[in-house]
């Protein structure tokens, strides 16, 4: 038996609009410098890339993306300073959110004598 967290964010509409898929997307349009490339590299469609970064930017009220228009090397995207921060702190609470399931489901689960 084992227990699994999963970490979700939701709007004041209990919509969600945050969780691993825009965490790892976003990671992606890091490492490629956009966000057709990102969304190739995880075998998901751009529109549909496209459409879980315009829902987060509207949940959490900034830009994720900064878009370089075309030109000699072509466009792309990278994140914007806020993007960065919130990724940063995001991360840092799903990891205290394992951790605090991990500690929880050992002292219940596997004290028990």
């Amino acid at each position: 038996m084992k227990s699994i967290t999963r970490v979700y964010l939701y709007d004041d509409d209990h919509n969600r609009f945050f969780g691993e898929g825009p965490c790892q997307l976003l990671h992606a349009i890091e490492e490629t410098g956009s966000l057709r490339a990102a969304s190739a590299s995880m075998n998901m469609a751009y529109t549909k890339s496209l459409s879980m970064i315009k829902r987060a930017e509207k949940a959490l009220n900034f830009p994720l993306t900064e878009k370089n228009i075309g030109g000699r090397g072509g466009g792309g995207s990278r994140l914007t300073p806020q993007a960065k921060e919130f990724l940063q702190n995001y991360e840092k609470y799903r990891n205290a959110c394992y951790e605090a399931n991990q500690r929880i489901y050992s002292e219940i689960f596997c004290s028990q004598s």
